[in-house]
C-alpha cells in the first residue's frame, strides 16, 4: 500500500489564495483530483490525503466533496477554528464524516510565533482526542523554541509534524533544527512527513546531498515507524516535478530495509491516519 501523505488542491482564487506570490506563477492554477490521479497511477501510489491551503471551513467542505467524489482521496486533513467557544459542537459535526482524519492550522502564517500555546487556541486541540483526530504541525524556525512545551499540553494526542519542521536547505547548519528535532521525537505520539523538501531549497538549483543532513537527523529520531512520505504537491511543482520529489526520497531511502520502506511509502499513513484501505 502506497500512500501520498501530504498534497493540496484547490480552485485557483488571487485573494484566498493570496500566499501564492508572483515567483510562484506555476502554481497560479486549478489543481484538482483530476490533475493528480495520473501521476499516482504512475508512480504506483493507492491513494493521498488531501491537506487543507486555506483557514476555512468552506475549505473543509471543499475537500471532503472531492474524496467522496475520488475514492483514491482516502483522507482529508482540514481546517477549524479551534479558538472558537463551539468548537466541541464543530468537532462532534465533522466527526460525522469518515474520511475527515485530522485537521491543521497554519502556524507559521501567525505574527506571533507562540501563537500555539495561546490557550483559546489549546482548548480546543485538548477536544480532539475525543473524536479521534490527528493534528498536523506545520511550523516554521520561529515556531521552534516553543512547540515541544506545547506537544507537552497532548501527550495523547496524535501529532504529525509537516515538512520535516521546515529547515533551511540553503544553509548549512542545522544544529537548532537537530534540537529542535530531538526534543520533538522523544514524544511518542509525534510522527514526522518526509515532505516539503524541495520547497525550502534553492528552487532552480538544488542537488540530493543538500537534503542528506536533515534526513539523517530525522530518521535517527523518529525512526523508520514514525517517518511517512508526502509530495507536497502542487507546491513542490515551484522546485520539482512530482517523478522527481518521488526519486529524490526513494534514492535516499534506497538502503533500508523492506519493511522500513514500506512502512515509509504507506504502512505509516494507513495507521496514523487510520485509514480504510
Amino acid at each position: 500500500m502506497k500512500i501520498d501523505s501530504h498534497q493540496h488542491f484547490w480552485k485557483y482564487d488571487p485573494i484566498k489564495e493570496a500566499w501564492i506570490t508572483p515567483e510562484m506563477a506555476v502554481i497560479q492554477k486549478d489543481f484538482l483530483p483530476q490533475d493528480l490521479k495520473p501521476l499516482l497511477s504512475q508512480n504506483n501510489f493507492d491513494g493521498c490525503i488531501a491537506v487543507q491551503a486555506d483557514q476555512s471551513e468552506n475549505e473543509t467542505h471543499f475537500l471532503l466533496e472531492l474524496a467522496r467524489e475520488n475514492d483514491f482521496i482516502k483522507g482529508v486533513v482540514g481546517w477549524v477554528d479551534f479558538k472558537a467557544p463551539n468548537i466541541e459542537e464543530r468537532l462532534e459535526y465533522f466527526s460525522g464524516f469518515k474520511k475527515l482524519k485530522g485537521f491543521r492550522h497554519i502556524f507559521q502564517a501567525e505574527t506571533d510565533p507562540e501563537f500555539m500555546l495561546r490557550n483559546d487556541f489549546c482548548n480546543g486541540i485538548d477536544k480532539l482526542a475525543k473524536y479521534n483526530f490527528t493534528y498536523d504541525i506545520l511550523i516554521g524556525a520561529q515556531n521552534w523554541p516553543f512547540v515541544t512545551q506545547f506537544l507537552q499540553k497532548f501527550p495523547e494526542q496524535r501529532f504529525v509534524l509537516d515538512h520535516l519542521a521546515k529547515p533551511d536547505f540553503k544553509k548549512s547548519d542545522f544544529t537548532e533544527f537537530e534540537k529542535t528535532i530531538q526534543n520533538i521525537a522523544k514524544k511518542p505520539n509525534v510522527f514526522c512527513k518526509v515532505s516539503g523538501l524541495v520547497t525550502e531549497a534553492h528552487w532552480h538549483n538544488w542537488k540530493p546531498e543538500d537534503f542528506k543532513t536533515a534526513l539523517d537527523i530525522v530518521t535517527q529520531n523518529f525512526g523508520s515507524d514514525r517517518l511517512m512520505f508526502g509530495s507536497d504537491w502542487p507546491v513542490c511543482l515551484l522546485s520539482a516535478n512530482y517523478s522527481a520529489v518521488i526519486a529524490l526520497v526513494e534514492n535516499y531511502f534506497a538502503s533500508f530495509s523492506t519493511a522500513d520502506q514500506k512502512a515509509l511509502w504507506g504502512n505509516n499513513a494507513v495507521s496514523f491516519y487510520n485509514l480504510e484501505v
